[in-house]
């Protein structure tokens, strides 16, 4: 199975663009509306406990997005090093339905199944 590069560098590119216009409505839609409940018989701590749920929501899936954005750019800039396809862990070659999969994988199946049983050698974004 021959992997064509600029098929997975496209897609990469539109991942890009996407989760980058999916930070930017989440940043819009965050600011706190001024709509408030009537008739609660708990009034105000109702709201917050809402408000603070809500908030914990978008946090989770901003930093979600944010690592997803991370892996895309460091795939992106393998490209640009011209070490796309390559191991970070071992250097080998990763396996090409991998990245038919998983176009920012920068991991070997390995060196994956390693980091999975010593959690502690993740990286960071």
């Amino acid at each position: 199975m021959t992997t064509n590069f600029s098929i997975l560098r496209s897609r990469l590119q539109s991942e890009r663009r996407r989760l980058n216009e999916e930070l930017d409505e989440l940043k819009t839609s965050s600011t706190p509306k001024e709509e408030r409940r009537d008739g609660s018989p708990f009034g105000k701590r109702e709201e917050e406990a809402t408000e603070t749920l809500e908030l914990e929501k978008r946090l989770a899936l901003e930093k979600r997005l944010k690592e997803q954005l991370f892996e895309v750019e460091h795939a992106l800039d393998k490209f640009a090093k011209d070490t796309y396809g390559k191991c970070d862990g071992c250097g080998r070659a990763i396996d090409p339905a991998r990245l038919e999969a998983l176009p920012y994988a920068a991991l070997c199946m390995a060196c994956k199944a390693k980091l999975a049983k010593e959690p502690r050698l993740k990286p960071t974004p």
